[in-house]
């Protein structure tokens, strides 16, 4: 029986994730580790411990399964979207990462936008500038660490960096290219127009492949590393929200996908390259072949349920904070949390976007807290899927959820209401690596493509649906919340400023 690997290097961990031909999980296996903030808006992190990671997942889920690695027959790949590798002639690391949630390229996305024109910028990549992007980081480092730009050759992405220790080669996916800012995602390559705006010399930038080729096979010497036999293929796989469509289903239009993790996301797939002119909406490639999709982000969705719990009830689980929320009516009582505390990408890309509770009274407890933290993340989620229903895709006949946020019935509930939309729940609870091992398998020959591959592994378990009165009362909350962000962008900006001159 084949098994196939997939690898997850995320922002705090590598994970390998086992499966066999049926889709069955066999085993799963973390290396946790850090990453650095060495100013004000900067996080950054060393490569060398996304490769450390991998060899100690995958030693780990080896040694407990018990199985014999000769059956792994294909190792797909995914991981942390836009971070930037610099790597010198000889293929050595020149500085630490710049990652995907590094605020510091703010001046550095408008002279992207100045060369271009943003119009053209959005036409090619599907985007506009944002901070987020691996090309606002490159011209940072063009202009402020010159001497190690001038020792520059390869650029890559963090996963991309593990394919290169595991393979050999400087390759990397078409999904995760396209959210460098560097790709024309029609065309589904490297753009020129954008290279040579920003001086970026073409030879820098990998071969791209589609998720499901083969971009290499084991060597030897990371056979010896990992313990796996050499020679077994590796193919694209994709950029993490790529990944993690391919996990739950969401390949096809009209499927989106509801990602309720550390940050939130909105994913539609499309048959063609589909583009929001003002770029408020990501567009990006799929991982699947010749398909497309639209993403909405939201940088803190769980994430302001973790800071919430952690400031305010760390010796309370998150299943007992979610229980209290029932006694407490849609709308708080008047309360509204801004879920902006490590800044916004989707609909407001701007790094000094601040989280806030507004309408606190001495009425309000504990519980109505916590529901105004679960409702800001679905109103800024609503943010995004109304972005997409007036995108010109076709209607979303299902929205499916997953995400460490999803396993909550309670925030479950609420999304439905707030978006008015029924959300399914399906058997693949793994998310991106379980993608990677998906594309891992279409590559591999086990299955012959990714539709037939889902027919095979991925059912439905649950369904949330909408209540009527409640989405009516969220419709009222959600006009209230749209308004909150430009009254508070002014102190904002002020406050922003005053942190960065202290």
């Amino acid at each position: 029986m084949p098994y196939l690997l997939g690898l997850d290097s995320s922002t705090t961990a590598t994970k390998a994730l086992l499966i066999d031909e049926k889709g069955r999980v066999l085993g799963v296996a973390s290396s946790h580790y850090d990453y650095e903030t060495p100013h004000p808006l900067w996080t950054e992190q060393h490569p060398e411990l996304w490769w450390e990671g991998t060899v100690s997942s995958i030693r780990k889920l080896i040694d407990e399964l018990d199985v014999d690695p000769n059956q792994i027959t294909g190792i797909g790949l995914t991981g942390q979207m836009h971070g930037l590798v610099l790597l010198d002639n000889n293929q050595e690391v020149l500085r630490p990462a710049l990652l995907w949630n590094d605020q510091r390229t703010g001046s550095q996305c408008n002279t992207i936008r100045t060369r271009l024109g943003k119009e053209n910028l959005i036409a090619i990549t599907g985007n506009d500038a944002l901070t987020g992007f691996t090309a606002p980081k490159i011209v940072w480092v063009q202009e402020e660490e010159p001497d190690i730009y001038a020792r520059a050759r390869h650029i890559l992405l963090p996963k991309d960096y593990v394919r290169l220790k595991l393979t050999g080669e400087l390759a990397s996916d078409k999904a995760g290219a396209a959210g460098t800012l560097l790709f024309d995602v029609a065309k589904r390559d490297w753009s020129p127009e954008v290279l040579k705006a920003l001086d970026i010399n073409p030879s820098f930038m990998p071969q791209t492949f589609e998720g499901t080729e083969v971009t290499g096979r084991l060597t030897r010497e990371a056979s010896i590393a990992t313990g796996l036999p050499s020679g077994i293929p590796v193919v694209g796989g994709g950029g993490d929200q790529a990944a993690q469509a391919v996990g739950v289903g969401a390949v096809k239009e009209g499927i989106v996908a509801l990602t309720l993790g550390t940050s939130g996301v909105i994913f539609a797939s499309s048959n063609t390259p589909a583009i929001e002119p003002d770029g408020r909406l990501h567009a990006f490639c799929h991982a699947v072949p010749d398909r497309w999709h639209m993403m909405g982000v939201m940088l803190s969705a769980a994430g302001s349920l973790r800071w919430y719990r952690d400031t305010t009830a760390p010796d309370v689980s998150f299943a007992d904070l979610s229980q209290e929320v029932e006694s407490v009516p849609p709308g708080c009582e008047g309360l509204l949390f801004l879920p902006y505390l490590t800044g916004e990408r989707t609909p407001h890309p701007d790094p000094y976007a601040r989280g806030a509770f507004i309408g606190l009274t001495v009425r309000h407890q504990r519980k109505h807290m916590t529901r105004a933290v679960l409702e800001g993340v679905g109103f800024g989620l609503k943010d995004s899927f109304t972005l997409i229903e007036g995108s010109g895709l076709p209607k979303a006949e299902r929205v499916l959820i997953s995400g460490g946020g999803a396993k909550s019935p309670q925030w479950r509930q609420i999304l439905a209401d707030i978006l008015n939309a029924e959300l399914s729940t399906v058997n693949t609870a793994e998310g991106a690596a379980f993608g990677a091992a998906l594309l891992a398998g279409i590559g591999a020959g086990v299955w012959p493509d990714i539709d037939a591959a889902h027919n095979e592994v991925i059912k439905v378990t649950g369904t949330t649906k909408p209540n009527p009165a409640s989405a009516e009362r969220y419709d009222i909350f959600y006009r209230l919340y749209r308004e909150l962000y430009p009254a508070l962008k002014p102190a904002n900006d002020a406050i922003a400023k005053m942190v960065l001159e202290q």
